[in-house]
């Protein structure tokens, strides 16, 4: 008997099991080969638009993901610079072996954490209540609570172009019996499909036929915990290349060919990381595609062709990629390949991230219905706290959706559910400019401190810095400057006039093209730079900052207002049909949620409020 199973040893494993065994439970983690843990079978990098700054917050919540992507990242680039900083975002180039040695490491040496090289073939559960897992080798685990994270490995199978095979990602065995028995359990199971690119030999490729994209010469990183980063003279490149006229024609000719396009393919796949082929059908009047070269170790001769999956056979792909500017010559170390799974659908999961029909089933990552290594990682950080919250008798963390990214991407689920890979997107979230890259901790470090997974230290150091933070906003807004203060050069240079009455710090912070940075020689208060960028921020933004609390204080509202889970909505009068059966389904815990329900109308949200009073 143990406390907790985790099924998976991808990234929302590695984070379920390290947040269950750091918090005093005693966790065994199922991998079927320990040596793929950690991997990165599609692109070789962590980070990107929201997916940057959901990683900011597993670290802010406790989680290993921003830790190992800094120690291990080949390149640092920020993203969108030059626009506002709610879409500001961290993205690095991993060195994909280096970051699963990294998390090996620190699971191998975990306290309270076992890992088990063994397939998990069924799940176990007695009166709709999990009761542990049944392994490969016929014998019984005992657990608390079961956590399941089995990504793409459920009844998967591999297609390239005509032909079908039983396998998991990277060629490892796929589970072929944990589908059923999750059925057998009344749990709605679906089909889902993905793709990764081709693979090919660096020194045979031209790269001074391609675009040159360095990385960001500044000290930039994912964990509040990092204090040094590779330098910026040593990271390496990427390479931007473009589809061609002849590849368009080499796709075109060959679309039957395509798994994809041939009828083999059953599930659905990302609408927001196409196959190649589907962005010339879907994007016919687009001359060209970008392509990115992308290294994938030092301690390989291989890069990755970002943006150029396909489910084509072998010798179309060596023509597709043979047809791209500086890959005339190209050899193919790993060909690509697309990859049908199943997966639960996440309507029957809580907000918890635990299961509606089987209690103490959590669910995460791939097997929600999401895609993406960052998406994977904080769902299983998130089920793996509030598995420890459920054995503790506690109440679960749920995040709002103005609270963080993670947020945003659990209730979509829960509440819209999806009918593909899932994939967060800055536009998916209405508060964006809540939740940025360098407030993270702000938002999420004291639940990160209360469920035990930020140490005393480190919270302490947060503490200090939000307090630097107010004592600089008020320091700027005391000290003013005269007309014939030296400030006048500074703003003289800016293109401004001298000013013509007195004015505070703070108020000559809120011109365009003001900076902490420039005025620091005026300043009888000093700054860090992470302080000075924080203060810069909620002073520039405040009118937008303020404005977006304050629609979200109208969420919470709407939040606050529970609603029992045993209601019945088919005896509700005045409802929609279409309402009573969405919100029989889903049983949404609160008003709020009730309201995001595709289907349910504001009429029906203002029935079920008039009934809640009743």
């Amino acid at each position: 008997m143990t406390d907790i199973i985790v099924i998976g040893g991808g990234h929302a494993g590695v984070e379920a099991a390290l947040a269950c065994a750091r918090s005093g439970k005693q966790t065994i983690l199922y991998t079927i080969n320990k040596d793929m843990i950690a991997s990165m079978p599609c692109n070789p990098s962590i980070g990107g638009p929201a997916k940057g700054i959901v990683v900011r917050e597993i670290d802010a919540l406790g989680g290993e993901m921003g830790k190992a992507a800094d120690a291990t990242a080949l390149q640092f680039k920020m993203l969108n610079t030059t626009k506002g900083p709610g879409v500001q975002c961290l993205r690095v180039q991993s060195d994909k072996l280096a970051y699963k040695r990294y998390m090996q490491n620190v699971l191998a040496n975990q306290p309270n954490l076992e890992v088990r090289e063994m397939m998990v073939t069924a799940l176990l559960a007695q009166d709709n209540k999990v009761s542990g897992v049944l392994q490969e080798n016929g014998e019984s685990v005992h657990a608390e609570i079961v956590i399941l994270t089995t990504g793409t490995f459920m009844s998967a199978t591999i297609l390239v172009g005509h032909e079908a095979t039983k396998s998991g990602p990277e060629g490892e065995k796929t589970n072929a019996t944990l589908s059923a028995s999750l059925r057998e359990l009344g749990l709605r199971i679906f089909r889902l499909k993905t793709g990764t690119p081709a693979r090919v030999r660096s020194d045979s490729i031209d790269f001074t036929k391609t675009e040159y994209q360095g990385g960001t010469d500044d000290f930039i990183c994912f964990s509040y915990e990092t204090t040094s980063i590779r330098d910026f003279r040593e990271q390496y490149p990427c390479y931007l290349t473009y589809t061609t006229k002849e590849t368009h024609e080499i796709i075109n000719q060959n679309l039957t060919k395509s798994a994809m396009y041939s009828g083999m393919v059953k599930g659905v796949g990302p609408r927001y990381c196409p196959s190649i082929e589907d962005k010339l059908v879907r994007f016919a009047d687009k001359p060209r595609h970008q392509i990115f070269l992308e290294p994938e170790s030092e301690e390989l001769n291989t890069t990755y062709i970002q943006g150029f999956s396909t489910s084509m056979p072998h010798d179309v792909q060596k023509q597709m990629l043979q047809s791209l500017p500086g890959l005339e010559h190209c050899v193919i170390e790993k060909y690509a390949y697309a990859i049908e799974y199943d997966a639960i659908d996440p309507l029957q999961m809580k907000p918890s991230l635990e299961n509606k029909l089987i209690e103490n089933l959590f669910t995460a990552g791939q097997i929600n219905g999401t895609s993406g290594y960052e998406e994977a990682a904080g769902q299983g950080l998130l089920a793996g706290i509030n598995a420890v919250k459920k054995l503790n008798g506690k109440e679960p963390l749920i995040l709002r959706r103005d609270e963080a990214y993670l947020g945003v991407l659990v209730d979509d689920l829960v509440t819209k559910g999806t009918n593909e890979p899932y994939r967060l997107l800055t536009s998916r979230a209405e508060y964006r400019l809540l939740l940025r890259h360098d407030n993270a901790d702000e938002r999420l470090c004291t639940y990160g401190y209360e469920a035990g997974l930020i140490s005393e230290q480190r919270y302490q150091r947060f503490i200090e810095k939000q307090a630097a933070i107010q004592t600089g906003i008020a320091a700027l807004r005391e000290q003013r400057f005269t007309p014939s203060s030296p400030i006048a050069e500074y703003l003289n240079e800016l293109g401004y006039a001298g000013l013509q009455v007195g004015m505070s710090a703070y108020e000559l912070l809120k011109r365009p093209g003001v900076t902490l940075d420039g005025l620091e020689p005026y300043l009888t208060h000093s700054f860090t730079k992470e302080v000075a960028k924080r203060i810069e921020i909620e002073i520039k933004y405040a009118g937008y900052i303020d404005k977006a609390k304050h629609d979200a204080k109208r969420l919470q509202q709407m939040e606050s207002r529970r609603i029992p889970e045993d209601i019945d909505y088919t005896q509700m009068q005045h409802l929609s049909l279409e309402a009573k059966q969405k919100l029989n389904e889903i049983k949404p815990q609160t008003i709020g949620q009730a309201s995001r329900i595709s289907g349910v109308n504001p009429a029906d949200i203002a029935v079920l409020a008039v009934y809640l009073k009743s």
